[in-house]
């Protein structure tokens, strides 16, 4: 037989990507215009193959296993989707454990962990502490799960929560499933976070200005115009990595208020009548409800999961470094500083007020029983960080729905948002929540009902997904377990949600969670 020539075997064939044609994202970064009629999906190494070698000379066998060993060091071999490089979430990927960090941290620790108190006068000490570690334990799992998911398929990276529910669950119902709770906690979240950030604005500057600022202050209505504005303006930046600054400050004021607040209960004298005994009320189904609200509010409390595999999607990947190891190490470090948040807290602040807890949490109890006892100036400051807690929070929480935003359009017109096109976008959105707020000013309230209604995707999904994805062996420990988590997450969802209705409307829908003077 006729031996070919060596030239013929060692032709390479070119890289489909080489002649792609570039455009220029809002940001300024280049991106690969999709392109139509890609048959199959190929990598830089897959012409490298030992059986492809074996006929080749020691020398150029060498020559290509180290190119092989660049390629997969330096660059990654999972195929990407060109729309990603016009969208919020994945238009760069330069993200690192530090920013893993910042991110989950401003996204884990806010004004939801004020309201925790509230919950332990319903629970007790006992019951209070005892639900407070075990969800903290539950949803450390389930954000491993989702870290691990992230590239659970070979050549497939699911940079967005509702993308890995289809995966799972299949197209239309993972839309079904995932799709609603996640706008709900974003939206609803930056909805609260106006709520919040626009009555807190207003305690701080009656605080600052006391009776000098009396005669024609602005309205709380007003107050939500002006923190909504600051929210648009900050929500220019383009994508999540550049608010990697913002969430840096949103991570540091959260601690800085959280322990404030803490310290500043403690140190205060007790009201006289202070009682730990969890609240009577009339009945047993009252009492019932009740319990079912204040866990809903522990649940809400460990929010963020759904940003969890979007902080990843910003991250370079290879298969020597992928992304998983830099996001759980910043995760690991980020939930340890929620830790020291979100217990000192609830602990303290059931311990400084008991059952005279006020529905508004924490901050609300320091305002009402010490506002005279402790310097304008550590109140003010303790209100500022709320304040910059709040604007860093927003950007996060907002940022998916940016994403969803973009990506809409993008898909219909086969280009990336114009730089009017995306503030319009955001304009919109921030306007829209205001509306919203204006019109639901009780919604900064609904801790136990938003709690209950988004637990399935911290608590439920992501044990549902590791097994359909995953495959553990069937009625394996592994199993077992997962699916008996999922279901006791879904069952806890639909428990704590008729607590949270059942206590809203139960209180006429007339808690707030600042009462402003």
């Amino acid at each position: 037989m006729e031996e070919r020539p060596e030239t013929e075997l060692i032709s390479i064939p070119a890289t489909p990507r080489a002649s792609t044609p570039e455009i220029l994202t809002p940001s300024g970064q280049r991106s690969p215009r999709k392109e139509s009629g890609t048959a199959k999906s190929w990598t830089p190494t897959s012409f490298i193959s030992p059986r492809f070698l074996s006929p080749i000379g020691t020398p150029m066998k060498r020559v290509l296993t180290n190119m092989k060993g660049y390629l997969e060091e330096v660059g990654h071999l999972t195929k990407l989707n060109p729309q990603d490089a016009w969208l919020p979430i994945t238009e760069s990927r330069n993200g690192n454990a530090h920013y893993a960090a910042f991110h989950n941290l401003n996204a884990g620790v806010g004004f939801q962990a004020l309201i925790l108190p509230v919950a332990f006068s319903f629970l007790g000490w006992s019951w209070g502490i005892i639900s407070l570690i075990i969800a903290y334990i539950w949803q450390l799992y389930t954000l491993w799960i989702l870290v691990q998911l992230h590239e659970a398929v070979p050549g497939k990276r699911y940079n967005r929560y509702v993308e890995l529910a289809e995966a799972a669950f299949g197209e239309r119902l993972g839309v079904w499933l995932a799709l609603f709770p996640t706008v709900y906690l974003s939206a609803g979240t930056a909805t609260a976070l106006i709520l919040v950030g626009g009555e807190t604005m207003k305690l701080f500057f009656q605080i600052v200005c006391g009776p000098l600022c009396s005669s024609n202050p602005l309205t709380t209505v007003e107050w939500y115009l002006v923190f909504t504005s600051l929210c648009i303006v900050l929500s220019q930046l383009p994508n999540l990595n550049s608010i990697a600054g913002l969430s840096l400050v949103g991570a540091v004021t959260a601690i800085t208020y959280s322990t404030m607040v803490w310290l500043l209960s403690v140190n205060q004298p007790r009201p006289p009548t202070i009682s730990y005994q969890p609240l009577s009320l009339p009945s047993v189904t009252a009492s019932m409800f009740s319990v079912l609200n204040a866990l809903g509010i522990i649940a809400f409390a460990f929010r963020g999961h759904n940003l969890v595999l979007e902080i990843q999607a910003t991250m370079p990947s290879t298969f020597k470094n992928p992304a998983h190891v830099p996001m759980w190490r910043g995760a690991k470090v980020a939930y340890f500083f929620i830790a020291m948040c979100l217990f000192p807290v609830a602990i303290g602040g059931f311990w400084a007020y008991g059952n005279l807890m006020p529905p508004g949490g924490i901050l609300n109890a320091l305002f009402a029983f010490h506002s005279h006892d402790i310097s304008r100036s550590l109140l003010a400051m303790t209100f500022l960080l709320v304040v910059f807690n709040c604007l860093s929070s927003f950007q996060i929480y907002s940022m998916p729905v940016f994403d969803s935003f973009e990506a809409s359009y993008t898909s219909r017109t086969n280009r990336p948002c114009s730089i009017w096109v995306r503030s319009g976008f955001r304009v919109f959105y921030g306007f829209v929540n205001l509306l919203i707020g204006v019109a639901l000013p009780f919604l900064s309230s609904l801790a136990g009902l938003l709690g209950g209604l988004t637990l399935p995707v911290t608590f439920a999904y992501p044990c549902f997904m590791w097994v359909l994805i995953k495959k553990p062996t069937k009625y394996s420990f592994n199993w077992y377990f997962n699916w008996i988590l999922g279901w006791l997450g879904i069952a806890f969802s639909l428990a704590f949600s008729m607590g949270g209705i059942w206590s809203i409307v139960n209180s006429g829908l007339k808690l707030k969670f600042f009462k402003p003077n």
